[in-house]
C-alpha cells in the first residue's frame, strides 16, 4: 500500500494521510479502528455503491469492533442538493448520531462531495474520512477538502473547505465502476498532465489503451502521481487564494456545461470539453501554440471523451451560465489558460465573442 502525507497548518489537527493500494479493505478497516476512533461510524453512500459494496463494508468494520451504520441515497448529480442533505442529516439524528460520531463518505465525487459538506455543518463540525470509489474521486476530488451540493442556479455554489482525517483509495472497487465513468475519470487525469506533469500525458499517450482495460499497476502508479500533485498543491494553498485555481483548468466551462444539460452532460465530458475549449481560447489569445493545442485534443479524443460540444445547448445560456461561476470576482470570469503544457495560468475577462467563438467551433 502506498502512502502519502498531506501537510496542512501544523497547529491544527487538517493534515492527513492518503492511502492508495489494491484490496486494502480489510487493512483499512483495522486503520479506521486503531487511528479513527469515535463512538459511531457512519457510512454514507449512494444507491449503486451500497448495492455493490455497502454490506461487505460494514461487516468488515463491525468485525474489528466499530460500531457501524450504513446511509444510503439516490445515485446521481440530481442527489447533490440540500434536500438530500437535510433527509442524509434526519437518518443521522435516527441513528443517534452526535459530535462523537464519524462520517464515512463511501462513494464517488458527488457522495464525497455531500458528505464532506454534511461533516462540515453537522453538529458544528465532525470528523470523516473519504473512500472514494470511482477513478475522478481517486486521482482528484477526494483529496484536498473542497465540500459542496448544487444549487438550481449552478454546480457547487453551496460548500467548505473541510479537511478530511483520512483517505482510502482501494482500487479494487473500479473493478466494478461502469465503462463511462471509467472514461470519465480519465479527463481529470489529463488534466493533471497537462497543467503540472508531462511525463503523465507522455504515460498516458503511450498506454492509454492499456489504462482504458484498467491495467492496475498503470493505475496505482497514475492515481499515486495525480495524488501527489494534487497534494502539493494544496498544501502551498489549502483554500485556493492562489496556486490552487490551476486545478480549474477546464472546470469553468465544463461545470456550466454540466448545469445547463441538467447533468446530461457528465463532470469527465465537461471537464475534457472545458479542457478543449481553454486549450483553444489559449491559442486564439496567443498563448498556446497549435501543436499543443492539438495534442491536447487528440489524447482526449483517443482517451474515448468528446471533443464536440452535445447538440440543445444554446452558447447564449451556457455562457449565461458562466457568470454564476463561484471563482467568479465581480462580473470577471477566471479562465485557467496555458501557455504551454505544464505552464497554466488565470486569466480574467475574457471577451465573450471569444468564448461563443470557441464554443461554435466545437459545435
Amino acid at each position: 500500500m502506498r502512502l502519502l502525507k498531506v501537510n496542512l497548518d501544523k497547529k491544527s489537527s487538517s493534515s492527513y494521510e492518503i492511502h492508495i493500494g489494491t484490496s486494502i479493505l480489510d487493512r483499512m478497516a483495522l486503520l479506521i479502528a486503531k487511528n479513527h476512533k469515535a463512538g459511531r461510524h457512519v457510512v454514507i453512500t449512494d444507491s449503486n455503491v451500497g448495492r455493490l459494496h455497502g454490506d461487505k463494508l460494514i461487516t468488515v468494520m463491525q468485525g474489528v469492533g466499530l460500531h457501524a451504520d450504513l446511509i444510503e441515497f439516490p445515485a446521481g448529480e440530481a442527489s447533490k442538493n440540500i434536500n438530500t442533505v437535510l433527509a442524509v442529516v434526519k437518518k443521522l439524528l435516527d441513528l443517534g448520531a452526535d459530535r462523537k460520531s464519524l462520517l464515512v463518505a463511501f462513494g464517488g465525487g458527488v457522495v464525497g462531495d455531500m458528505v464532506g459538506f454534511i461533516a462540515s455543518v453537522f453538529m458544528r463540525a465532525v470528523p470523516y474520512i473519504q473512500i472514494p470509489t470511482t477513478l475522478i474521486a481517486q486521482v482528484d476530488s477526494s483529496v484536498g477538502g473542497k465540500t459542496a451540493v448544487d444549487l438550481p442556479y449552478g454546480k457547487n455554489l453551496l460548500g467548505t473547505f473541510y479537511q478530511p482525517r483520512a483517505v482510502f483509495a482501494d482500487l479494487s472497487y473500479l473493478a466494478t465502476l461502469p465503462e463511462k465513468e471509467f472514461i470519465n475519470g480519465l479527463a481529470e487525469i489529463i488534466k493533471y498532465g497537462v497543467i503540472d506533469d508531462e511525463k503523465i500525458l507522455r504515460l498516458l499517450e503511450d498506454n492509454i489503451d492499456s489504462l482504458k482495460k484498467r491495467d492496475m499497476l498503470l493505475l496505482l502508479r497514475i492515481v499515486e502521481s495525480c495524488c501527489r500533485i494534487k497534494k502539493s498543491i494544496v498544501e502551498i494553498d489549502e483554500k485556493e487564494q492562489g496556486l490552487r485555481q490551476i486545478l480549474n483548468y477546464g472546470h469553468t466551462l465544463g461545470h456550466a456545461l454540466e448545469a445547463q444539460s441538467d447533468f446530461a452532460v457528465t463532470h469527465g465530458e465537461g471537464v475534457a470539453l472545458g479542457m478543449i475549449a481553454a486549450a483553444r481560447i489559449s491559442e486564439k489569445t496567443g498563448y498556446l501554440e497549435s501543436a499543443a493545442r492539438e495534442r491536447i485534443e487528440y489524447l482526449i479524443q483517443k482517451a474515448g471523451l468528446p471533443c464536440r460540444l452535445p447538440g440543445g445547448l444554446p452558447v447564449a445560456k451556457v455562457i449565461a451560465r458562466l457568470k454564476m461561476d463561484k471563482k467568479k470576482e465581480g462580473d470577471v470570469v477566471h479562465f485557467i489558460l496555458l501557455k504551454k503544457i505544464g505552464m497554466p495560468f488565470v486569466n480574467g475577462g475574457i471577451d465573450d465573442a471569444v468564448i461563443t467563438a470557441v464554443m461554435e467551433e466545437m459545435q
